[in-house]
Order: C-alpha cells, then sequence, then structure tokens
C-alpha cells in the first residue's frame, strides 16, 4: 500500500469532500487558457456532485433513492476523469503530477460506487 492509499479515509462522505477539495486546490494550479478554464468549471462541477450525492444517498428515503444517488455518484466521478484528463498541464510537472493522482482517486471511487449499487441492487 502507498503512502497515499494509507492515508486515505475509509469514510467515504469524508474521501469524496477531500477530493472535491483537492480538485479546486488543483485547479488553482493550471496555466490559464480558455480551454482549461472551461473544462476546469465542469471538473469543479462534477467534483462536488460526486460529494453532494453521497450525502444525498446516505440520507435517502428509500432503496430506489439511494441507488439513484449512488448511480449519479458513479456517472460524475466517470466524467471527473473525463475532464481531469482534458486539462493541459503538460508545462506543469507538478500539476500533471496531481492530475494522475486525482484521475485514479476519481477511477478508485467510480469503482467504489459501481460496487455499492451492484451489491445493494442485488438486495431485495
Amino acid at each position: 500500500m502507498s503512502e497515499s492509499e494509507e492515508k486515505r479515509p475509509y469514510d467515504l462522505e469524508e474521501r469524496t469532500f477531500l477530493f472535491a477539495k483537492e480538485v479546486r486546490r488543483f485547479v488553482e494550479l493550471l496555466e490559464r487558457t480558455i480551454a482549461n478554464a472551461e473544462d476546469a468549471r465542469q471538473l469543479i462541477r462534477s467534483s462536488g456532485s460526486v460529494a453532494a450525492n453521497y450525502i444525498e444517498a446516505n440520507e435517502a428515503l428509500g432503496k430506489k433513492d439511494f441507488l439513484l444517488h449512488i448511480k449519479i455518484c458513479r456517472k460524475e466521478a466517470k466524467e471527473n476523469v473525463l475532464w481531469l484528463r482534458l486539462l493541459d498541464t503538460e508545462a506543469q510537472p507538478a500539476a500533471e503530477s496531481t492530475q494522475q493522482r486525482l484521475i485514479t482517486e476519481a477511477g478508485e471511487l467510480m469503482n467504489i460506487f459501481g460496487a455499492i449499487y451492484r451489491k445493494k441492487s442485488g438486495d431485495n
């Protein structure tokens, strides 16, 4: 297990919050271009949406509501991967390293929410 994996919280609400916060810090590092500005806006929205929808899932009114919000969490995490990949960090090694770490985290969140959905949708 890497050092960054050891520091990840097991509490998904906290983990998604920290992901959204790290995305916001990352965006501040980016070169100011029209494309980066537009893609960063989308990234900020979708990173916050993962955290917000997980809170909604935890406050769900029933199983269907829970599954809907978990599915949205997965969809938004997947969208984060797209926006992160689109951002131009070629001339910024520190930003590029953070970008790769965030892509990995978004992928892991996507997998976690997919597993939760599969497990809970199989329950009767």
